[in-house]
């Protein structure tokens, strides 16, 4: 077995490839490097049942989505999510107007895509065509929802269950958890028990002004969810019917969790200060990683910088791969570390990325 991970940066998309035969995280290597000198936003890796899917943000020139069946070897532009044309009448503060794809899913042959403005599209034709959820879309709840980093809200974490792929949650900053039980027909609320301080003390736990910043799932027990949040960090056992605060070393604030795949008690996260400042704690680089749902944490630096370190790990930063063992972190400074075991140690596989923006693992034979 080998693995190949996906780096999507400001400056274009990197395969990596890992002989896992050889060794640990020093035998990652860059295999490939497409849309040179172009943002990608967002990647979803292939499978059988759909192509690679690639998210552009071009600036000036849009928002632009590319497929490949073949590894990346080879790319072919496809449609991109629209937005209908905005009602003279509606309410909204922002407009219409698709500004990034912020998240990419995909299960039985269905791709979901969430983005800024806050909205989910889906295709079922590997891209050809999207359509707008419009349940969620027209939900009177939306127009409560605001940006939270970004001028406008945005749906950035979307988590399918995998015994029943209609069942299916995401989070939005700021506009909370929701879920759908039946494809995205019908939705609603599940961030009861989070806590927005930056919000008045009487709103503060609104469930429809929170702010998430990523929300992972664990892929064998998918009713345990593990939310990075921007007052903290909140666990849910049911769903995402309730959530439970959990105190982390150093700084519960931080943008990227990874969920093990199989041990819903395990999770990882990489702590920084808030709000304004936004780098490691000390400026020394370290990952939170608990295995005990949450009751304590151990802090793992083996192989980080500790000293005059700035690095920030954006949302989509921080990956763990199917065995659970290997784990991937990319930094706004273009910093990509590995672990071969589960976060004990790290090693810097590149210094020289531009700001990387996603880290997506993908298993191949």
């Amino acid at each position: 077995m080998s693995q190949r991970a996906w780096i999507a940066t400001r400056k274009g998309l990197f395969q990596l490839l890992l002989d896992t035969h050889a060794g640990g995280p020093a035998n990652w290597r860059v295999a490939s490097h497409s849309f040179i000198g172009e943002p990608v936003s967002m990647v979803l890796p292939g499978s059988s049942t759909h192509p690679m899917i690639a998210a552009l943000n071009l600036g000036h020139f849009g928002v632009k989505c590319h497929a490949s069946d073949d590894w990346g070897d080879s790319w072919h532009e496809v449609a991109t999510p629209a937005y209908p044309p905005q009602p003279e009448d509606a309410q909204d503060e922002v407009a219409w107007k698709l500004v990034q794809i912020w998240s990419l899913a995909a299960a039985d042959g269905v791709i979901w895509a969430g983005t800024l403005p806050g909205g989910l599209f889906s295709s079922k034709d590997c891209g050809a065509t999207w359509h707008l959820n419009e349940s969620l879309w027209d939900r009177a709840e939306r127009l409560g929802w605001f940006g939270g980093g970004y001028d406008t809200p945005g749906i950035h974490s979307i988590c399918i269950d995998p015994r029943d792929t209609k069942r299916m949650l995401l989070g939005i900053s700021c506009g909370g958890a929701w879920l759908t039980r039946d494809g995205g027909m019908s939705w609603e609320l599940r961030a009861k028990g989070m806590n927005a301080a930056y919000m008045p003390p009487d709103r503060a736990d609104e469930q429809n002004i929170q702010d998430p910043h990523a929300i992972a799932q664990c892929a064998a027990a998918p009713d345990t969810l593990w939310c990075q949040h921007h007052n903290g960090i909140w666990r849910s056992t049911d769903a995402g019917a309730s959530w439970h605060e959990v105190k982390a070393p150093l700084s519960s604030f931080g943008f990227a969790v990874a969920a093990h795949p199989t041990d819903p008690d395990t999770a990882w996260f990489v702590p920084a200060c808030a709000d304004q400042q936004r780098v490691p704690v000390d400026a020394a680089l370290c990952v939170n990683r608990t295995r005990d749902g949450g009751k304590s944490f151990e802090t793992l630096r083996t192989g980080l910088p500790q000293k005059d370190c700035y690095d920030l790990v954006y949302r989509h930063g921080l990956a763990v791969s199917a065995d659970g063992q290997h784990l991937m972190m990319g930094s706004t400074t273009g910093n990509l570390w590995a672990s071969a075991d589960a976060g004990e140690s790290w090693q810097n596989i590149s210094s020289n990325l531009p700001p990387i923006y996603a880290v997506r693992f993908e298993a191949t034979t």
